[in-house]
């Protein structure tokens, strides 16, 4: 039988979220739905709701496999004052305009890269 520890440990800040309520966050954040994380990480969907419900606790194992899943860390996932940043993917319309600007030829792509860019002229001109 296992002993209990007598280890004292000062207390965890975990911020103002449980761990369930930081999962059920980065579930929501990273679009994903219950049923879909559980397939990714191959839990049932109901084991994913007790996770974010705090009703279960998140084992090593389980963290692991949370993080495995895209665009989530062992970072954000564990650590409470980490940063949280949020990467936006491009918007589909910026994307094609990319890649027509990729098919010009070599010197109209200079070209185009060398204009001003208004958007930055704007942020420099408002300081």
């Amino acid at each position: 039988m296992p002993r209990k520890s007598t280890l004292q440990l000062p207390p965890l800040d975990l911020g103002n979220e449980s761990l369930g309520q930081r999962l059920l966050r980065l579930r929501k954040v990273r679009g994903f739905s219950q049923a879909g994380l559980a397939a990714k990480i191959g839990i049932i969907q109901s084991l994913a709701s007790d996770y974010g419900t705090d009703h279960l606790r998140l084992a090593a194992k389980t963290a692991v496999r949370f993080a495995l899943a895209p665009n989530l860390t062992m970072d954000e996932l564990l650590r409470p004052k980490a940063k949280r940043t949020v990467v936006k993917p491009p918007r589909l319309k910026v994307m094609r305009r990319l890649e027509g600007v990729e098919k010009l030829p070599p010197r109209k792509q200079a070209f185009i890269l060398s204009a001003p860019d208004p958007v930055l002229r704007g942020a420099a001109g408002s300081r």
